[in-house]
Parts: C-alpha cells; structure tokens; sequence
C-alpha cells in the first residue's frame, strides 16, 4: 500500500512538472515570436510552438482532472481557456498573413 501512494504522489508532482513546464513554454513562445522581425518567422512560431505547446498543456490538464488530481470542472474550465487562446493565435496568424504578406 505504501508503494501505491508513493507511486501516486510521484504521478502528481511529474504531471504538475509537466504541466508548468508546457505552460511556460507557451508564454514564452508567444514572447519569442513577437521579437521576431518577419511575419513568416513570426507565423511559424506560433503556429508550431505555441499552438503545439497549448495543445499539450491543454491535453496534460484533461488528464490531470481524469486522475482526480484536480476537480474535472476546474480541469475543464483550464482547458476551454487554452481552446479561447489557440483560436485567438490563429486569428493572430490570419490577421498576420492577411495584413503583412
């Protein structure tokens, strides 16, 4: 029973590492991509950095509410966020595209 809760805990702190490191990595692409002079080094920074980063981050949030390491409504409510922010990229993008190509 001991093994099962260390294992347990063990899960919970890699899922919460993962978890922060995925999410920074998304704020700290979009940052990198607004220093970038070009539309087109902009573009491809947000479109498979950013977006892949808060795909994961959005999937690692699901998965911590299905393990009951945090309630699946808050889980929920997280993700929906990182769904408003990928659309908001995208529209950024086509703004980009439209607008500076």
């Amino acid at each position: 029973m001991k093994s099962q809760k260390n294992f347990l805990e063990i899960e919970f702190y890699r899922s919460v590492d993962q978890l922060r490191r995925s999410s920074s990595s998304v704020s700290n692409n979009i940052a990198e991509s607004y220093n970038k002079r070009s539309v087109k080094e902009k573009c491809h920074i947000l479109r498979d950095m950013v977006i892949a980063g808060a795909e994961e981050t959005e999937s690692n949030i699901s998965r911590c509410g299905d393990k009951d390491f945090l309630p699946v409504v808050v889980a929920q409510e997280i993700a929906d966020g990182y769904v408003n922010l990928k659309k908001a990229v995208f529209g950024y993008i086509r703004f980009l595209n439209s607008n500076f190509n």
